[in-house]
């Protein structure tokens, strides 16, 4: 399994959204977020904007929807401009459903 967090442009959450279910992906966590990339923020006429709202996604996916993960982020967020945000992937090992107490596995292939 894999954590995948993306961190994007408020305004891309809705096309990130779609591009997600029509992937057949639908479990996700969202959330308000605020930072800065290399950009250090933004200058808008004699004002600097050094902290930006963000929003941040996350997935827990199996290894075989990995691929459509990150390419339906891409392809819903992307607008080519900078800010445009970043994906990060780290490995999940477990996970545990609070209602049934069942743990959830999934081998990790190398």
């Amino acid at each position: 399994m894999k954590l995948i967090r993306a961190i994007i442009r408020p305004e891309r959450e809705e096309a990130v959204l779609g591009r997600l279910e029509a992937a057949g992906l639908f479990a996700v966590t969202k959330m308000p977020v605020l930072g800065r990339g290399k950009q250090r923020g933004i200058q808008v006429g004699p004002v600097h904007y050094d902290i930006l709202s963000k929003s941040m996604l996350l997935l827990i996916v199996g290894e075989e929807e990995y691929p459509r993960a990150i390419a339906a982020i891409e392809q819903g967020a992307g607008t080519g401009h900078p800010g445009d945000g970043k994906i990060f992937v780290q490995e999940v090992s477990e996970s545990y459903t609070i209602r049934t107490g069942t743990k959830e596995t999934e081998s990790v292939s190398e």
